[in-house]
């Protein structure tokens, strides 16, 4: 008898890489225009410029080892190393730092490695981490939202002022920059000030920082998205988003005085983009149903550890690089059990 039923996979619209890649460069637009929206050009030239470094460098790499980059880059991979590395960065980041930033992603944590699918690490957050510790001062010096920002800059001003250093007359770069919400956060907690004591401060929102919230909730919807359309599986957000809620409303419980509420951790930092856009990476995370779970839900741990007791305010991109070497044990320890390959019996 003739069975018409193919083989396996059963995959009614089969992702190629550059359909998924596509799908999380739609997913950041709406976050991007809120980004551009809330803290100046400076983060639509920062993406740029990290796009061009990015497909560059890749392409010089193709070129070195004498093969096509055309369908390297057709694959939209670096790109999305280039969005994701731009938006976790200050708008007004020096171009060269941004430079180095993608050619270190993509050069050495990538192509040194193979290219893609053999990376061991996350470009983007290996890139985001190399400079923070290279240049914190560079790297933290955000600028407040347009509603707290008194000196807006134009375009041309914000081109001068990544590409020259130079700042309009009479502005100074102390007057210019903001502490990010973690930052002051931990800032204002160092100063023994409670967290009602915190939010009569004209930075805070409903339950983040003004303007990042919305950015949050635009990466949130952008991930709700890339679910539906089956981009990515949902166990690594929720496992991460679960277990930063989970343990912060434990210590907003126990103290609610020095222990923000969990909202605050979700749409304040980097939360949002490390769920549904980073820990999801299917090079370097996990790849077990069950794995994934203990792998996002890990991420959360160690993102809260170190916001709350750690030396940085943000921890996303150190979770996610710590979390991408466990990987390969998690999901050695965490195999589905074979049907049909039991112990055998006696007799």
């Amino acid at each position: 008898m003739e069975f018409l039923t193919l083989p396996s996979p059963h995959s009614e619209r089969p992702n190629s890489v550059s359909r998924v890649m596509r799908q999380v460069l739609l997913a950041l637009l709406p976050a991007i225009v809120a980004l551009t929206y809330y803290f100046g050009w400076g983060v639509l030239i920062n993406l740029i410029l990290a796009s061009v470094t990015a497909l560059a460098a890749e392409a010089a790499v193709m070129r070195a080892r004498g093969r096509p980059a055309l369908p390297v880059l057709g694959d939209l991979s670096a790109l999305v190393t280039a969005w994701l590395f731009a938006i976790a960065t200050p708008p007004l980041l020096p171009w060269w730092i941004t430079v180095l930033g993608m050619v270190f992603a993509i050069v050495l944590v990538k192509q040194l490695y193979g290219g893609l699918g053999y990376n061991p690490f996350n470009p983007a957050m290996a890139a985001y981490i190399l400079l923070l510790i290279s240049y914190p001062v560079e790297m933290t010096n955000w600028l407040p939202p347009r509603m707290l920002n008194e000196h807006l800059l134009s375009f041309g001003e914000t081109l001068s002022a990544v590409f020259t250093g130079m700042l309009p007359a009479g502005l100074s770069w102390d007057a210019l920059s903001g502490a990010t919400p973690l930052d002051e956060m931990r800032t204002q907690l160092s100063m023994n000030r409670t967290i009602s004591e915190i939010h009569q401060s004209p930075l805070w929102g409903d339950f983040g920082a003004l303007g990042w919230e919305w950015v949050g909730n635009w990466l949130f919807l952008g991930g709700v998205w890339l679910i539906y359309k089956r981009a990515i599986s949902w166990h690594i957000p929720v496992a991460m988003l679960g277990s930063l809620a989970a343990i912060s409303m434990f210590f907003f419980t126990i103290d609610p005085a020095t222990h923000p509420f969990p909202l605050f951790h979700l749409f304040s930092g980097g939360a949002m983009l490390g769920a549904f856009f980073i820990a999801t990476d299917p090079v370097t995370a996990a790849t077990t149903k069950p794995g994934q779970l203990i792998y996002g839900a890990a991420i959360g741990l160690i993102v809260f550890v170190i916001r709350t007791w750690g030396g940085y305010p943000d921890a996303v991109a150190f979770a996610v690089l710590l979390m991408n070497l466990a990987a390969p044990s998690i999901d050695h320890y965490s195999q589905p059990r074979v049907v049909g390959h039991g112990e055998g019996r006696d007799g």
